[in-house]
C-alpha cells in the first residue's frame, strides 16, 4: 500500500495500481531523446505486474505501531528502512510471489522484476533495521533470486535473434531494468505527491548512446517537470485509482480494513511536462 496524508485522513493506493501507473508511464516513454522500450511487450508486461504479489496483502491493510496505515509514504522516498515494522518472512514471500507468477509466463518480464527486487533489497535496503537473526532469511532469498536470474538470462539468450550479439542483449536488459526502476520511482513520487526535487534513480540511455539522469522538479498537486524529458507527448496527464479513508490513526487493523472496504474507488490525476 502507498499512502498520502490529507487534512482529514489518507489517500491509499494499492501496489498493483501503483505498478499499473508505472506501466502507463513506460507505455508513453520514448521521443527524440530517449528510445521506447524494446522488446516492448515483454518490458511493459514486467513493469505493469512488478508488484502483483501485493494484491492479497493490500486487500487487507494493516496499521503501524502508531496506528497509521502501514504503507509507503513520502518519508520513505530514497530509503528502505522500515523492516522493524514488517514480518520479513511474509514480506519476502510477497516479493517472491511477484517474481514466480510472471516467470511462468514471460522470462524477460520476470528477469526485470527479479532485478528490481534484488536491487531494492541490496543497494537500497538498510540492513541495520533487520534483526540479525533474520538476515540469513534475507540472504537466502537473495541467493535464490540470483540463481533464478541466471536461469532466466539463459532462456532469454537461447530464444533471442541469433543475429543480435549477446553483449547487446545484456545491455538492453540493463537499460530495461533501469526503465522499470525509473517509472516505478516516478509512480511512487506521484502516489505520495513528493514535494522535493529528485531523480529517477539511474542514468538513462539516450538515443545518441550517452546516458543522463532525469531530474524531477515538483510543481505541486501531483504535477512534475522532468528534464531531460522522456515522453512522446510534450505534456502527459494520467489517472490512477485511489481510496480516501477518514481518520489519521486507527485502533486496530480491522478498523482500517473496514474503512478501506467501504471507501469508493476514486481517480487522482498526475501531470508530467517538459
Amino acid at each position: 500500500m502507498l499512502r498520502l496524508e490529507t487534512e482529514t485522513g489518507w489517500w491509499l493506493v494499492t501496489h498493483p495500481d501503483h505498478a499499473n501507473l508505472a506501466g502507463a508511464f513506460a507505455t508513453h516513454w520514448g521521443n527524440a531523446v530517449f528510445a521506447p522500450p524494446e522488446p516492448r511487450t515483454n518490458v511493459l508486461l514486467g513493469i505493469h505486474v512488478h508488484d502483483d504479489g501485493w494484491a492479497i496483502p493490500d486487500a487487507a491493510p494493516a496499521i503501524t505501531k502508531q496506528g497509521k496505515p502501514s504503507a509507503f509514504s513520502s518519508e520513505l522516498v530514497g530509503k528502505y528502512a522500515a523492516f522493524e515494522e514488517i514480518d520479513l518472512a511474509d514480506y519476502l514471500a510477497v516479493r517472491e510471489r511477484a517474481v514466480t507468477q510472471i516467470a511462468a509466463k514471460d522470462a524477460y518480464a520476470a528477469l526485470l522484476v527479479s532485478m528490481h527486487t534484488y536491487n531494492l533489497l541490496t543497494a537500497r535496503a538498510d540492513r541495520s533495521t533487520i534483526a540479525p537473526s533474520q538476515l540469513p532469511l534475507l540472504d537466502d532469498f537473495l541467493a535464490r533470486q540470483q540463481t533464478l536470474q541466471e536461469t532466466l538470462r539463459t532462456t532469454i539468450h537461447i530464444n533471442a535473434d541469433p543475429n543480435i550479439p549477446n553483449e547487446a542483449i545484456t545491455t538492453q536488459i540493463t537499460d530495461n531494468f533501469r526503465l522499470l526502476q525509473a517509472t516505478d520511482n516516478l509512480s511512487l513520487l506521484t502516489c505520495v505527491d513528493y514535494a522535493a526535487p529528485a531523480t529517477l534513480l539511474h542514468p538513462m540511455r539516450k538515443n545518441d548512446g550517452t546516458q543522463s539522469e532525469i531530474q524531477v522538479e515538483p510543481q505541486g498537486n501531483r504535477t512534475f517537470r522532468l528534464a531531460p524529458y522522456p515522453f512522446a507527448e510534450s505534456s502527459l496527464t494520467l489517472t490512477f485509482p485511489a481510496r480516501h479513508i477518514t481518520g489519521k490513526t486507527f485502533a486496530t487493523s480491522a478498523d482500517l480494513q473496514n474503512q478501506f472496504a467501504k471507501a469508493p474507488i476514486e481517480h487522482l490525476t498526475v501531470t508530467i511536462h517538459s
